[in-house]
């Protein structure tokens, strides 16, 4: 117990550094440069507007990232209470196998495994949907699975994708607010042209920060515009999903504007906030499937 205890404090670390470097930077920016080093009160006000906006924005996407609850199988995937007591009484792989597709017929379960089987997790003791993957560290099933991210201490699938790719869309933004606001104190500081006082530390170091995490992020973001264009997750790129003609590594893309839809939704007033506006249900095999009839006609 105390071991488990202590696991999930330290999940927590990660967040609480990010945290940390936010807080920071919001002193460093607010008190040591628009209190202490700008002279002009429109230039200070304007900035404060900017960079309050941006920080608003990110903060908000990134809680809702880490607060919301991964979307878990329903019950339908579950095995009914006979189905089930065979299945665990059973030793054959193979007989367990004939009772998972006699399941699954009345399922919209049309992926498999490498080796063509029926995709069933022993831990949560349901077949998985399409796209839904076992995550170890949240010991749960999570409906279109991206990956567990350490930063926001949780994972990323159905019910908060669209929230992470806002918090690195408003997290590089709010970097490049910093950096483009900062950079003619930063180069005044550097070449001695202001006063070395408290603020030139703060000043210049926040320049750095801002810069190296804009870099570290914006490559992040450009990598999940790219899945969300495709309409896969970062498990199914770098392994194609199979399906049981094979693997396709596109079986579930819709073309570009209804695979972005499937991620913020088909009403671009809602895109920009992270308010949840995703479509389907991250379990239903008529989101994508159905538009390549070789994969369904060969599973009824």
């Amino acid at each position: 117990m105390l071991k488990l205890c202590c696991k999930r404090a330290l999940n927590w670390v990660p967040v609480l550094f990010i945290n940390l470097v936010v807080g920071w930077s919001y002193y460093a920016y607010v008190v040591e440069l628009c209190v202490y080093t700008i002279p002009n009160n429109a230039e200070r006000i304007s900035y404060l507007v900017i960079f309050h906006i941006f920080l608003a924005m990110f903060i908000w996407a990134y809680w809702k990232t880490i607060w919301s609850k991964p979307a878990n199988p329903s019950e339908a995937f579950s095995l009914p209470r006979a189905e089930k007591e065979l299945y665990e009484r059973e030793e054959r792989a193979e007989a367990q196998q004939e009772i998972l597709k006699k399941v699954a017929r009345n399922l919209p379960v049309y992926t498999r495994t490498a080796g063509g089987a029926i995709r069933y997790c022993d831990f949560c003791q349901v077949i998985k949907p399409d796209r839904c993957h076992h995550c170890s560290t949240c010991e749960m099933c999570v409906l279109k699975m991206d990956h567990h991210c350490p930063w926001v201490n949780n994972c990323v699938g159905f019910s908060n994708y669209k929230y992470f790719v806002l918090f690195l869309s408003y997290a590089s933004l709010y970097c490049v607010v910093i950096c483009a606001t900062v950079i003619q104190y930063f180069i005044k500081f550097w070449t001695k042209q202001l006063p070395d006082n408290h603020a030139k530390f703060h000043i210049l170091f926040l320049f750095f920060v801002a810069a190296l995490f804009f870099i570290s992020i914006v490559s992040l973001l450009g990598y999940h515009l790219w899945l969300v264009g495709k309409n896969r997750t970062t498990i199914e790129a770098f392994r194609a999903p199979f399906f049981t003609n094979g693997p396709d590594k596109n079986g579930f893309s819709l073309g570009f504007s209804r695979n972005v839809a499937e991620v913020f939704g088909d009403q671009a007033k809602y895109w920009f906030f992270p308010v949840f506006s995703s479509q389907n249900e991250g379990a239903r095999a008529d989101a994508c499937p159905n538009f390549h009839p070789l994969h369904i006609s060969q599973n009824k």
